[in-house]
């Protein structure tokens, strides 16, 4: 079977993006039930440490050009996405996650790490060359636009 490879415009294309993206919401959604004494402690560190990890995700994809911030944008997000391992680890053991759906997002936070590694290992195949010019998106075409005639 041939593989067709994605053409991809910007980070919310990126299937890492996409399933970190995800990955986050359903822990969003299940720390939601943590009491509220853990509102200002581990609610708040696995909603930050998860949402992180696609947010470090788009500032690697506009850092591409230069492959040191690259790679160090897309270091950080691995990071993020081990310490949301750790955070789900004390959920378990706090008795606030139950440890199957726990185990199921740890293992999705594995792909996501797995993801991330393989951009850190090639990251010449994601870097964007100094003579390739970016094509606007519909967004950036809105701000682009010449408002100097009106």
């Amino acid at each position: 079977m041939e593989e067709r490879k994605k053409t991809i415009h910007k980070h919310t294309d990126l299937d890492v993006y996409k399933f970190s993206f995800a990955s986050a919401m359903r822990l969003f959604e299940l720390s939601r039930k943590f009491p509220l004494e853990e509102r200002y402690s581990l609610t708040d560190q696995c909603r930050r440490s998860s949402r992180s990890v696609a947010a470090n995700i788009a500032e690697a994809w506009r850092k591409r050009r230069y492959p040191a911030a690259f790679v160090a944008k897309l270091s950080d997000s691995e990071a993020e996405a081990a310490e949301t391992q750790t955070w789900l680890q004390f959920a378990v053991e706090c008795k606030y996650l139950d440890a199957d759906v726990a185990r199921e997002l740890y293992c999705e936070y594995d792909k996501i790490i797995g993801m991330l590694v393989n951009m850190i290992k090639n990251p010449d195949s994601w870097r964007l060359k100094p003579d390739e010019k970016r094509k606007p998106n519909t967004i950036e075409s809105h701000e682009s636009l010449n408002t100097e005639n009106e």
